[in-house]
């Protein structure tokens, strides 16, 4: 979403041009995003963070609660650490910039779609660098006290940005035991999302980048 129309109609564009990707709405605030995403219900959300009327932050945080199943991906000129952080505090599933290039913003969107968070070159070493000074409110208590080892796992592969699937196929362990483990690390580490919990894996295991 975006409130630039030559920009939008630019995406639309380049993503027409991929035989699995549909563009089906363009909106130019994060309230005419909401209410286009309750009558198309879209897969992937492409959100800007600049917006009129409403910004993208608030825009993508409604989304994420009111449509649970509708992933957000943040588009943005601006690398800023604080966009970032209160993006994907907000429940947006990946950061990127748009002068990235097509064919990789066409590949984020399709791993977004399949639970990955995605991060353009930089952003999440950016992010860590700068979160004692990000509006995280992330736990300082020690991971090794806090966590099992199994969590710590589970922990470590949420940061790479493993599926709840992927995680269950490599520990040997049910899609079901999977979803305990994370709602536990929500509540131990006392974080609000799962976006949080892999920004929490790279600030505590110094996960490299995953392209």
């Amino acid at each position: 979403m975006d409130d630039q129309q030559l920009v939008c109609q630019g995406l639309k564009a380049m993503l027409a041009l991929e035989p699995d990707l549909s563009v089906v709405g363009i909106a130019e605030n994060g309230e005419v995003a909401i209410a286009q995403v309750a009558s198309l219900q879209p897969d992937v959300v492409l959100m800007d963070v600049r917006m009129p009327v409403m910004d993208g932050r608030t825009a993508t945080k409604l989304i994420c609660e009111q449509f649970p199943q509708v992933k957000v991906l943040v588009l943005s000129t601006f690398d800023d650490d604080r966009y970032i952080a209160e993006s994907m505090c907000a429940g947006a599933k990946g950061y990127l910039l748009k002068d990235m290039p097509s064919e990789e913003l066409a590949q984020a969107i399709r791993l977004v779609h399949r639970g990955y968070t995605q991060m353009g070159p930089g952003l999440m070493e950016k992010l860590v660098a700068k979160l004692p000074a990000a509006p995280l409110e992330l736990p300082k208590r020690s991971i090794a006290i806090a966590l099992t080892p199994r969590e710590e796992e589970v922990l470590r592969l949420i940061g790479i940005g493993a599926t709840n699937r992927e995680i269950a196929e490599r520990l040997f362990i049910t899609e079901g035991t999977v979803k305990t483990h994370v709602n536990h690390l929500l509540n131990r580490l006392t974080l609000r999302n799962r976006s949080q919990l892999a920004i929490y894996a790279h600030s505590a295991f110094y996960i490299p980048h995953q392209p």
